[in-house]
């Protein structure tokens, strides 16, 4: 029973991990998600950061969206986007094939393992000729927004200027996705 109880625990987190950082703050999703820290009474910095999934448009959009919460929980009508930023930070990762193509490897259950002589030692097929590794890019997007909130009208000639209610809800359905259980 312990067993199976583990093995379910092991697949709810590779499951976990293999989706895009949802919308919540970032104590919740291991860091990933929006953080916001209060400047002045009318200013914030809001930060959302996502996963190796979560797309760069995800991470803008999730920003906007916590950005007109906020806005709305203190009473203001609009906020104006003073400076924002989005980072890509960018890793790569190498994988080679496991058992075959190297010197001193074979099929694991065959012993001894046996290596044909054209093998260069430690290269599969021999440098310069060792193109069976694939390397695969990462990239985690982060924005960061220093936002200012207003009461009143949005002034029409600023484009940095948002409507909180009509940023809430034009991004909602995208940020948030189907809340009803419903389906899309």
């Amino acid at each position: 029973m312990f067993r199976l109880i583990t093995l379910g625990g092991a697949a709810l987190i590779l499951a976990a991990c293999a989706t895009a950082t949802p919308y919540g703050p970032a104590s919740t999703g291991g860091g990933y998600g929006f953080s916001d820290q209060r400047i002045e009474e009318n200013r914030y910095r809001i930060t959302f950061r996502g996963n190796s999934l979560t797309s760069r448009e995800t991470v803008e959009n999730s920003l906007l969206f916590r950005a007109a919460e906020l806005t709305v929980d203190h009473g203001y009508d609009y906020f104006i986007i003073v400076e924002n930023e989005t980072e890509a930070n960018k890793r790569y990762t190498r994988s080679s094939p496991a058992f075959y193509g190297r010197y001193g490897y074979g099929h694991p259950f065959h012993r001894p393992y046996y290596a044909f002589p054209y093998y260069a030692y430690g290269f599969g097929w021999g440098y310069p000729y060792d193109d069976h590794y694939s390397t695969r890019e990462i990239t985690r997007y982060s924005a960061v927004a220093f936002v200012a909130m207003y009461r009143g009208e949005k002034p029409d000639d600023n484009p940095q200027a948002f409507n909180a209610r009509d940023v809430m809800d034009n991004l909602g359905p995208v940020v948030l996705g189907d809340q009803t259980g419903d389906g899309y």
